[in-house]
């Protein structure tokens, strides 16, 4: 089994910064994808920003020039360096890893969520 654990959320001011990392331990294979979702008080759970084992990055267009994604694959760990916060950006930040594991197929796995609010 994989767990999957977030941390670094907060209360920030606009305009801010925050760093959320995120550590997968358990049956971590070398071919996958690792990203941040987000869900805000009454609306879905939605894209952040994914990163394949490969290097490869994607954005939702709201964090572009904002947000960072980065992952250290030696030791499973996933960043999100988060700027210029906006209020917007106050949701429940979700850890996920999408994976193919040999035998079984495509897997996803999910941290518990960790809050980030931007408010003055």
């Amino acid at each position: 089994q994989v767990q999957v654990v977030e941390s670094g959320g907060g209360l920030v001011q606009p305009g801010g910064s925050l760093r959320l990392s995120c550590a997968a331990s358990g049956a971590i294979f070398g071919i996958n994808t690792m990203g941040w979702f987000r869900q805000a008080p009454g609306k879905t759970r939605d894209f952040v920003a994914t990163l394949t084992s490969g290097g490869s990055t994607n954005y939702t267009d709201s964090v572009k020039g904002r947000f960072t994604i980065s992952r250290d694959n030696a030791k499973n760990t996933v960043t999100l360096q988060m700027n210029s916060l906006k209020p917007d950006d106050t949701a429940v930040y979700y850890c996920w890893i999408g994976q193919l594991t040999p035998g079984v197929g495509v897997e996803e796995f999910w941290g518990q969520g960790t809050q980030v609010t931007v408010s003055s």
